[in-house]
């Protein structure tokens, strides 16, 4: 169903505007985030897409931060409500995963409220012991 679809670690052609419709008023995690700092954001992570290859829309969007050599977060990921469904998300990650693994990082973090499932697939699972993880929310 993805062969329509290509997949590809790119800044040049993110469009920063759906990007940011689409995080700002449809994400669960950043309703209301900034043009400015989606764009901030954008500018400072390792950033990929998928693309329907027939009309050249972006479908799907992630971001990675990482410091190259020990870890990654992989956060933003969106996929457009039109192809959800049809494996773009299993494009999506599966590709950032392949583009990562030559840099021979210990661990790749990311958060979900609902799409478990789809990450386990690829390896994710619950960390052996979270009471290890903390978090500074900031306002």
């Amino acid at each position: 169903m993805t062969e329509q679809f290509s997949f590809a670690h790119t800044d040049e052609r993110i469009d920063r505007a759906r990007v940011h419709q689409w995080i700002s008023e449809e994400s669960y995690w950043a309703k209301g985030r900034s043009r400015a700092v989606q764009d901030a954001a954008i500018d400072a992570s390792r950033n990929y897409g998928v693309w329907d290859e027939h009309t050249g829309e972006q479908v799907a969007y992630a971001r990675v931060v990482t410091d190259g050599a020990t870890f990654a977060w992989l956060c933003d990921v969106f996929v457009a409500s039109g192809v959800r469904g049809k494996g773009i998300g299993k494009l999506l990650v599966q590709g950032i995963i392949a583009d990562l693994e030559p840099l021979g990082l210990r661990r790749i973090l990311l958060a979900t409220a609902d799409a478990h499932g789809l990450y386990a697939q690829y390896g994710f699972a619950a960390p052996d012991d979270p009471n290890r993880y903390m978090i500074r929310a900031m306002s």
